[in-house]
């Protein structure tokens, strides 16, 4: 979780890469003092490797990282991504799983369902540009996903259990 360095700006996209390294260092940093608060530590959650942060809230597993997408025009967007894996797509009753997770998008404001590319694993997820990003918007979001996840993960498999497990 080391710093990104700013190189000395000298042209107008130096100065960009500089915005943009400084919200995401204010960013990292604000996910640490969060992990803190709920009496955890940098050395219990954080993977320098893979630059997430992982910890339980129930029975909820907690994935909180910022992606950088890099634009073809030397651009670049940072974005706040809160996962939690739900339960395994079950084999039977697709059709009712799959509306009830549309559903449940619609009911759970702020938290989205997914499938992630090349898995069968339903995930709660949650999502936001960093730009303008403070501390109290980081922590409700946070805080949202950690308690839909710690709830829909329970519900969700009693109701669609997965009988080839």
């Amino acid at each position: 979780m080391e710093p990104i360095q700013n190189p000395t700006p000298a042209r107008p996209e130096d100065v960009k890469a500089a915005l943009y390294n400084e919200n995401y260092n204010r960013v990292t940093t604000m996910i640490q003092c969060y992990v803190e608060s709920i009496g955890l530590t940098k050395e219990q959650t954080y993977n320098p490797d893979k630059k997430n942060w992982l910890w339980k809230n129930g029975s909820a597993s907690i994935e909180v990282f910022i992606q950088t997408i890099n634009f073809a025009s030397g651009t670049r967007r940072d974005y706040l991504r809160i996962f939690s894996p739900l339960l395994q797509v079950p084999t039977n009753n697709l059709l009712g799983f799959y509306r009830h997770l549309l559903e449940l998008n619609d009911l759970r404001l702020g938290v989205k369902l997914c499938i992630a590319p090349n898995t069968q694993t339903v995930f709660a997820t949650y999502e936001r540009d960093i730009r303008g990003m403070d501390y109290q918007e980081l922590t409700t979001c946070i805080i949202d996903l950690e308690l839909w996840a710690d709830e829909l993960d329970d519900q969700l498999k009693a109701q669609f259990p997965n009988w080839s497990n």
